[in-house]
């Protein structure tokens, strides 16, 4: 079953109350440049889920394999170049489809001047 993804933005307190972490760790996470919460119109910090499924990943890295933030930095940026990448390949996949299926490849004219065995030509008999 798909993920309905909503439009809700959240709070950094219910953030760091969700993700068991302290406001400053998703401050910091913000001032480092791996976070980019929008702001409201009193400039609170607002989470969208994508926001959020990037934390999962910053968590993921520092928690679970050690990563320091410098770290996190380069996978981040590289994850985003290679997401790049794929977008760019599926276009040219996607270009080289259209342009294949738009020139039919049709068998080569059969030319007996240019044959290596020459080959007489006989009259129909009926």
């Amino acid at each position: 079953m798909a993920k309905t993804k909503s439009k809700a933005a959240y709070m950094i307190s219910a953030v760091a109350e969700q993700y068991q972490i302290h406001p400053q760790t998703l401050r910091l996470y913000e001032r480092e440049g791996l976070l980019k919460p929008s702001r409201s119109e009193g400039n609170t910090r607002l989470y969208t889920d994508e926001d959020l499924e990037l934390l999962e990943v910053i968590l993921h890295l520092t928690r679970d394999l050690g990563v320091n933030l410098a770290g996190v930095e380069i996978v981040l940026n590289m994850r985003a170049k290679m997401a790049e990448m794929q977008h760019q390949i599926e276009e040219f996949v996607s270009s080289l489809n259209q342009e294949l299926a738009s020139h039919q490849v049709r068998p080569a004219a059969r030319d007996d001047r240019t044959s290596l065995i020459p080959v007489a030509k006989t009259a129909n008999r009926e």
